[in-house]
């Protein structure tokens, strides 16, 4: 069996269809796609010691199948540069997300590294009732609710679909990889990578989502 079906396959006995973030991060990854590190911290001490491993400056998130809207919910903290602001920040967090989602299962938080600024893009999939499952691809973060600027096509993409779409290999490479993993995977409803920062030399998706179908 392969890592993502693993994958696939716990989410379902565990009775659930949204994939965590460090699920959909395990999943990206199984494809060879880069993304940002990410170490699970159940508490306080383990965050820290977890943000001296990845280093300086980190990003703390709540961890939890039952919250998918982090920042709405206070869940995420960025710029961290030491010890006690992680500390704080983990505090923070649990008190935010546990008023707010009481009766939610919060598992802790993830530690990540904070992805250098680049061009933040947005590579999702949706499952289309007639076409089945169609590929979207446009400016990310919060561009893409306010410029919309996002364009659309069906699974699997060939290279040059890729290559009209963006003109970029480490995204063109991002892109083909989702279209083929959805296109051979019908259980995968919708997957959303956004924002991913494009570089120069290469790409890294920062956030990620994926939801299984019934």
């Amino acid at each position: 069996m392969s890592v993502s079906s693993a994958i696939i396959d716990k989410v379902r006995r565990d009775g659930r269809l949204i994939l965590t973030e460090l699920e959909s991060k395990e999943l990206l990854a199984s494809l060879g796609i880069r993304t940002t590190q990410m170490r699970p911290a159940a508490g306080r001490e383990e965050a820290v010691a977890a943000s001296r491993e990845v280093g300086y400056p980190c990003v703390l998130k709540v961890s939890s199948p039952d919250i998918t809207h982090k920042s709405d919910a206070g869940g995420v903290k960025v710029g961290l540069a030491d010890a006690q602001q992680v500390a704080e920040a983990y505090d923070a967090i649990m008190a935010s997300c546990r008023t707010q989602f009481p009766e939610a299962e919060i598992q802790g938080v993830t530690v990540q590294d904070m992805a250098r600024p680049g061009l933040e893009v947005i590579v999702g999939t949706a499952t289309d009732p007639q076409f089945g499952p169609v590929i979207m691809f446009g400016l990310g973060g919060v561009w893409v609710e306010v410029l919309k600027d996002v364009s659309f096509k069906l699974a699997p993409l060939t290279k040059d679909d890729a290559r009209a779409a963006i003109g970029k290999a480490a995204l063109e490479d991002i892109l083909l990889k989702v279209s083929e993993f959805v296109a051979a995977t019908p259980e995968v409803l919708e997957m959303d990578l956004n924002p991913v920062f494009a570089y120069p030399d290469g790409a890294v998706a920062v956030d990620a989502r994926v939801i299984l179908g019934e």
